[in-house]
C-alpha cells in the first residue's frame, strides 16, 4: 500500500468511527449501564471493583472501564469521552488487519478492501461507536490470532504481540477473551496435525506458554480483586459470569437463546457484505489446503461460530470477533467477482459503492442517531432528578434496572440511593413530603403513592413518586 492509500484508509476509517461520536445520548441497555459504571469509577476512584450505583458489578474485567474512566478525566464528563476507547479499538483493528495482509504479500487492493469492508460492516461500525467492551475484545482477539498466524508463516514462536492480544482480550471479557482465540488456534493446530499426519509438540506448547504470559494482567487484577472483595468476588467473575453464562447455570444473566439462534441471524450478521462472505466460503472450500491464509480465516469463522453456538448466552454483538475474518473472505471473493466486470466500469463501481455506504453511515451518525434522543434518552429524567435535588429534595431509586441505575449515575454525576423492598420505600416516603422515589412501572401507581411526574424513556415509564 502506498503512503496515500494508508492515509486514505486512516481518514476514511476515522470519518466512519469518530464523526458525531458524542452528538447523541446513551441508548439501549448496555450504554447507560457501562457509562454509569465508568462514571462511578471516575468519580469514586475505586479502580479495582467496578460498581453500578455503589453495588459491585463483576460481570467482566475492567479494561474498557479503566479506559473510559480515564477518558472522562482527560476529556470531560460527556458521552464522546466514554465512547472513545471503543472507537480507537475499532480503528486500530482495521489498520492492523490491512498491515498484516500486506505483510503476508497479499495485493494492496485486497488489503485495502478487507480493511474497508471491516470498517463498513454494519454490526462492527455500530459497536465501535458504542460504550462497551466488545470492540476491545475484538481488537485483542484479532491481534492474538494475526500474530499467531504470522508466527506460523515465518516459522517463529508466537511473541509479545500475541501475548498482548491475549492480555487485551482477557482483561476486556475474561474467559471468553481466552476461548475465542483459543478455539481457532486449536482448530488450526489440529488441522495441521491431520494434514501432516504427525503432531509437532513444540507447535502446541509455544502458544500455551505465551498465553500464560498474556494472562498476567488479568491475574494481577484478580489478585487485587480477591484482596479487596474476597473469594465471592472471584467466584462472580470466573464462575458465575463466565462458566455460568456458557452452560446456562447463571439464569439471571439472560440472553439465553436456542442453539440455532445464530443460524437465524446469518442473513444480517455481516451486512452489507453477507453474500460475498458466504459465497466466498463456498468458493474457496477446495482451495484451503493450498492457501494457508484462507484456511486460517475460514477456521476463524467456523470455530468461533461453533463455540458461540454451543454457549447458552447469545447476543448478536458476540459475533463481532468474527468480522475481521469475514472481511478478508469477502475481499478475496470480491476481487474474483470484480474480474468479471469490464475494466472501465470497475473504478466508478467501487467509488460509487463505497461512497453510498459511507454516506448512509454518516446520515445515521449525524441525523438519525440524535433523533432517537427524543424518545430514548435518559437525559430528561436525569434533568428532573437534578432539579429536585437542587430544590433540596432527596431522591432515591426503587428497585432500579441496570440501565436506570447506570444512567442515574452518569447524568447526575452522583450516586443515588436504591431501595429494594416495599417496606423501605414506605418508610422513606413517610419520613418527609420532600422525599421522592423513582419507580419504573407499566401502569399508574396505586394510592397512597402520588405521582409528581411521569417520564417515558423508550417503551418504559418512570414515575417520580411522593406520599
Amino acid at each position: 500500500m502506498t503512503v496515500s492509500a494508508k492515509l486514505s484508509l486512516v481518514l476514511l476509517t476515522g470519518l466512519l468511527f469518530f464523526t458525531a461520536l458524542g452528538n447523541h445520548e446513551f441508548a439501549g441497555s448496555t450504554e447507560p449501564r457501562v457509562g454509569g459504571i465508568a462514571m462511578a469509577m471516575h468519580l469514586g476512584g475505586d479502580w479495582i471493583i467496578p460498581r453500578l450505583n455503589g453495588v459491585p458489578f463483576l460481570e467482566k474485567p475492567p479494561l474498557s472501564l479503566w479506559l473510559s474512566a480515564g477518558a472522562l478525566s482527560l476529556f470531560g464528563e460527556n458521552t464522546w469521552a466514554v465512547r472513545l476507547a471503543s472507537a480507537l479499538a475499532g480503528l486500530i483493528t482495521v489498520l492492523l488487519l490491512a498491515f498484516m495482509l500486506r505483510r503476508w504479500q497479499r495485493p494492496p487492493a485486497i488489503a485495502m478492501a478487507a480493511a474497508l469492508m471491516l470498517a463498513t460492516t454494519a454490526s462492527y461500525w455500530s459497536n465501535v461507536r458504542q460504550v462497551g467492551e466488545d470492540a476491545l475484545l475484538t481488537l485483542g482477539v484479532t491481534l492474538a490470532l494475526l500474530a499467531f498466524f504470522d508466527a506460523t508463516q515465518r516459522q517463529r514462536r508466537p511473541g509479545l504481540l500475541f501475548a498482548l492480544g491475549i492480555a487485551i482480550a482477557t482483561t476486556s471479557k475474561g474467559v471468553l477473551g481466552l476461548a475465542l482465540p483459543g478455539v481457532v488456534i486449536f482448530a488450526w493446530l489440529l488441522s495441521q496435525s491431520l494434514m501432516d499426519k504427525r503432531i509437532v509438540v513444540r507447535a502446541w506448547l509455544w502458544p500455551a506458554g505465551m498465553t500464560l504470559l498474556g494472562l498476567i494482567p488479568l491475574l494481577i487484577w484478580l489478585a487485587l480483586l480477591y484482596r479487596q472483595g474476597g473469594g465471592e468476588a472471584l467466584r462472580a467473575v470466573l464462575w458465575t459470569n463466565s462458566i455460568g453464562r456458557f452452560d446456562g447455570s447463571f439464569a439471571e444473566a439472560g440472553h439465553f437463546e436456542p442453539f440455532y439462534y445464530y443460524l437465524g441471524k446469518l442473513p444480517e450478521a455481516f451486512l452489507p457484505w453477507n453474500l460475498l462472505v458466504y459465497l466466498g466460503l463456498w468458493h474457496f472450500r477446495k482451495a484451503l489446503t493450498a492457501r494457508a491464509d484462507l484456511m486460517f480465516f475460514t477456521l476463524w469463522l467456523v470455530a468461533q461460530f461453533a463455540l458461540l453456538t454451543v454457549a447458552s448466552s447469545k447476543r448478536m454483538v458476540y459475533l463481532m470477533a468474527l468480522t475481521p475474518a469475514a472481511a478478508v473472505i469477502a475481499a478475496e471473493y470480491g476481487a474474483i467477482v470484480l474480474q468479471r466486470v469490464r475494466p472501465s466500469l470497475r473504478p466508478p463501481l467501487l467509488v460509487t459503492t463505497l461512497a453510498l455506504i459511507i454516506g448512509v453511515y454518516m446520515a445515521v451518525a449525524i441525523w438519525i442517531a440524535p433523533r432517537a434522543d427524543r424518545t430514548e434518552s435518559f437525559l430528561p429524567l436525569a434533568a428532573r432528578i437534578n432539579q429536585l435535588q437542587a430544590e433540596g429534595r432527596q431522591v432515591v431509586l426503587f428497585t432500579p434496572s441496570e440501565r436506570l441505575a447506570g444512567a442515574g449515575v452518569f447524568y447526575s454525576r452522583s450516586l443515588l440511593e436504591a431501595l429494594e423492598t416495599q417496606t423501605q420505600l414506605d418508610a422513606f416516603l413517610k419520613r418527609s413530603p420532600e422525599h421522592v422515589a423513582v419507580m419504573e412501572r407499566a401502569d399508574d401507581p396505586p394510592s397512597p403513592l402520588k405521582t409528581l411526574d411521569k417520564i417515558v424513556v423508550g417503551n418504559r415509564a418512570y414515575y417520580l413518586l411522593t406520599y
